[in-house]
């Protein structure tokens, strides 16, 4: 596993991480087992939020932490961790937001969770738009000098919303974002239109969620069939796959089966590959839920993507490339 910069900052990770949604994996013994296989197979990189359980159930809220605390007994200064806030928990009036309540509570309860007295990196989850973004910088900043937070990051940001933080930061002599996380495949390419712009200005580190998007480009699926029996897409998603397979999404999943087969590759692993060869992407994360995926999405790394084959599926997915205009 080569390791790189995260960003512009001087922490090394690697450029597959392992992301604990757990949207298909109920048992919280053998969630352990993948995390810690994954650090075992060289993945520095676990990322997590304080919402996130085994097969994505509220009740299990906050699980994936405590899963992930037990895992990392005895390696913690050997890995990256993440966490993340805004997210709904509970049902009161301050059980989610970007408050300064809300964040300082619940980095308490996922250290708790965690068994751990640092996050490497905290990200906020969603835009607030009810808390001042300087409320928020502050809250993180503090974070920051306690020695609870090492860096700071933000998820699902536009570019003129990160932009409008960085400046923030700035303004206020606070401690800026490291990373933007935000989903990035050959099914969605919004990053390319704003965010990778500004990442590159900025030296931002960028983490890249449903690289299969959602599966969907993991070769389970084909344009035509049904999705097989008891897979994520016949039972949770039922309704919106033959709405989705149809027209240039069948035709970008055809040609990546297609490709992936001349290459001797699996669809998976060509398709966090042509993630991962944009500059602009530090990370890639694989939200398996088994280590045979795991396994498989692996194959993803450490190696190079011919420009033909990326030329080839840059353009059979080039309509799913969206401009998102900022708010004025």
């Amino acid at each position: 596993m080569d390791y790189i910069n995260f960003g512009k900052a001087g922490l090394k990770v690697s450029p597959l991480a392992l992301g604990l949604g757990f949207r298909g994996q109920g048992d919280e013994s053998a969630a352990q087992r993948v995390i810690e296989h994954a650090i075992d197979s060289g993945i520095n990189l676990i990322d997590c939020a304080n919402i996130y359980g085994p097969r994505d159930d509220r009740a299990n809220i906050g699980r994936s932490e405590v899963v992930l605390g037990k895992a990392i007994q005895g390696k913690r200064d050997d890995v990256v961790i993440t966490s993340k806030v805004f997210s709904n928990i509970g049902q009161g009036p301050n059980d989610y937001g970007l408050s300064r309540y809300h964040i300082m509570r619940e980095v308490e309860r996922s250290l708790a969770r965690l068994n751990t007295d640092h996050i490497d990196v905290y990200l906020i989850h969603a835009p607030d738009a009810t808390t001042p973004q300087e409320e928020t910088i502050r809250a993180l900043d503090d974070l920051v000098h306690s020695g609870k937070v090492r860096y700071i990051g933000c998820c699902n940001h536009q570019a003129w919303e990160v932009c409008k933080a960085l400046w923030i930061a700035d303004r206020i002599n606070a401690t800026p974002y490291m990373c933007v996380q935000n989903m990035y495949n050959l099914l969605n390419r919004d990053l390319e239109t704003a965010v990778f712009g500004l990442v590159r200005e900025e030296g931002l580190g960028v983490m890249c969620y449903s690289p299969l998007a959602v599966g969907l480009l993991s070769g389970v699926y084909s344009p035509n069939e049904p999705p097989p029996a008891g897979t994520l897409w016949a039972t949770r998603y039922r309704d919106e796959f033959a709405q989705r397979m149809g027209g240039a999404t069948g035709q970008v999943i055809s040609t990546l089966k297609r490709l992936a087969a001349e290459l001797g590759k699996t669809p998976a692993q060509l398709a966090v590959a042509w993630v991962l060869s944009h500059p602009e992407v530090t990370v890639a994360i694989s939200g398996s839920d088994t280590i045979e995926q795991l396994d498989e999405t692996l194959g993803g790394v450490g190696w190079e993507l011919d420009a033909a084959v990326r030329e080839e599926l840059d353009a059979v997915s080039s309509s799913f490339v969206r401009l998102v205009l900022p708010p004025f």
